[in-house]
C-alpha cells in the first residue's frame, strides 16, 4: 500500500549521468511488483515462458537493471525477509482485493472486454517463493549484491544508505522516509513514458531524488513527527489511518500537538478504528529488525549463467541477451580504461 507522503514532500529531478558511479539500494519487492503491474499482455495478462511460468518481472529486472549499469550506476538488491505480525491485516486485505479482482477479470474475459481485463488483471498480481528466487539469480549472475533482509527491504535499506555504504535508496514508497532513510529515489526502474489514464497520450517520466533533511526542514518538523504524520495516514501497519485526516492536515495536527501524541490520538478516537495502541506501530517502524551479515561486492557478470536462466529456461530471445551483455562488456572494458576501476570495490 504504501504511506500517502506526496503532497507534502518535495522532490527534484535527477539524470541517470549525475547518478554514475553512485552506489544505491534496491527496494526489491518495490520494483519487482511494478514491472508485475506493467509489463503485460494487450489484456492485462502476465507475460510467461513456454512451460506458463511468469517472466514479467525478470524481462523489467533484466532490461531495466542493465540500462542502469551502462550509467555505471551499481545497485544492490535487499529483498524482505519475514513480515512483522502486524501487517498481516494489510496482507489478509490485499488478499480479498486480489480474489475479487479475479473474478472481476474472468467476467471480462468472457465479454472479451479488454480495457476491463487490463484494468482488473493489474490487481491480481502476486510474487511467489519462486519468482523471487529467480529474480534473484538474476542479480547475482550480473554480478551483483544480494542483500537478505531480516524483515522489512525497506527498513535494511535504509539502514545501510543512512551507514553511509550506499547512497540513496531506490523505491517507489514513501515509507521509506518513514525507516529515516536519507535520499531516496523514485522513477529509476519505471519507464521512461507513461500512458495517460484514458488517454492515447504518454507522460514524460523522470528519475526524482527526495531528500529526508531538507524536507524536514521545510516542513518544520522532525523524524519523530515524520513517522506520525505517516500512522495518521496510513501505513502497512495500520492501514488507512484516521479517516478523513489526509497529509497536509496531518502535517498541522503534529505541529499543534507536538510531543503530546496520546492526546492527539485520543482526540481523534484512534480506538475507533484500531483494537491496538498507536505506539505499536511507532515503536514497529522505529526500530524494524535489520542485519550487518551482507557483502557489499560488485563481481563479474557471469554471461553462461544468465543465458542458461534466462534463455534455456525462460526463453528469453538469445540474440538480444547477448547484445545487452556485450553492450556491458563493452562499458566495462571503457571504464577500466578511463581509470574508474572495476565494479569489484
Amino acid at each position: 500500500m504504501g504511506t500517502k507522503l506526496k503532497e507534502i514532500i518535495q522532490k527534484k529531478e535527477i539524470s541517470l549521468d549525475e547518478l554514475r558511479n553512485k552506489k544505491l539500494a534496491v527496494d526489491s519487492f518495490n520494483v519487482l511488483y511494478q514491472f508485475l503491474s506493467s509489463i503485460r499482455q494487450r489484456d492485462g495478462s502476465l507475460l510467461t515462458d513456454s512451460h506458463g511460468n511468469v517472466t514479467s518481472h525478470l524481462v523489467g529486472l533484466f532490461s531495466r537493471t542493465t540500462k542502469l549499469m551502462q550509467y555505471g550506476i551499481m545497485p544492490a538488491f535487499v529483498f524482505d525477509g519475514k513480515a512483522p505480525e502486524m501487517k498481516w491485516r494489510e496482507t489478509e486485505r490485499r488478499a480479498g482485493v486480489k480474489a475479487e479482482a479475479k473474478l472481476r477479470y474472468e467476467e471480462a474475459a468472457k465479454k472479451e472486454d479488454i480495457e476491463e481485463m487490463k484494468k482488473y488483471a493489474s490487481r491480481t498480481t502476486k510474487l511467489t517463493k519462486e519468482m523471487v528466487e529467480d529474480a534473484k539469480k538474476v542479480v547475482e549472475e550480473l554480478g551483483l549484491p544480494v542483500i537478505q533482509a531480516p524483515s522489512e527491504g525497506e527498513a535494511q535499506a535504509a539502514y545501510m544508505v543512512n551507514k553511509g555504504e550506499l547512497w540513496g535508496e531506490v523505491s517507489q514508497d514513501y515509507d521509506c522516509l518513514l525507516f529515516g532513510v536519507k535520499k531516496l529515489l523514485q522513477n529509476l526502474t519505471i519507464s521512461e513514458k507513461k500512458k495517460l489514464p484514458g488517454k492515447l497520450s504518454y507522460e514524460n517520466i523522470r528519475p526524482q531524488l527526495i531528500e529526508l533533511e531538507p524536507n524536514l526542514n521545510e516542513l518544520g518538523i522532525n523524524q519523530e513527527q515524520m513517522i506520525m504524520i505517516g500512522i495518521l495516514v496510513g501505513t502497512d501497519y495500520n492501514p488507512s489511518g484516521i479517516k478523513g485526516v489526509g497529509p497536509k492536515n496531518a502535517l498541522k495536527l503534529v505541529k499543534e500537538y507536538n510531543g503530546r501524541f496520546d492526546n492527539m490520538f485520543d482526540k481523534l478516537e484512534w480506538s475507533k478504528y484500531f483494537d491496538f495502541s498507536w505506539k505499536e506501530v511507532y515503536e514497529l517502524i522505529k526500530n524494524m529488525p535489520v542485519t550487518d551479515e551482507y557483502e557489499l561486492k560488485w563481481k563479474d557478470i557471469n554471461k553462461e549463467r544468465i543465458i542458461k536462466l534466462l534463455v534455456d529456461k525462460h526463453d528469453f530471445g538469445l540474440e538480444r541477451v547477448e547484445s545487452t551483455l556485450e553492450k556491458l562488456k563493452k562499458f566495462g572494458e571503457q571504464k577500466k580504461q578511463t581509470g574508474l576501476g572495476a565494479w569489484a570495490k
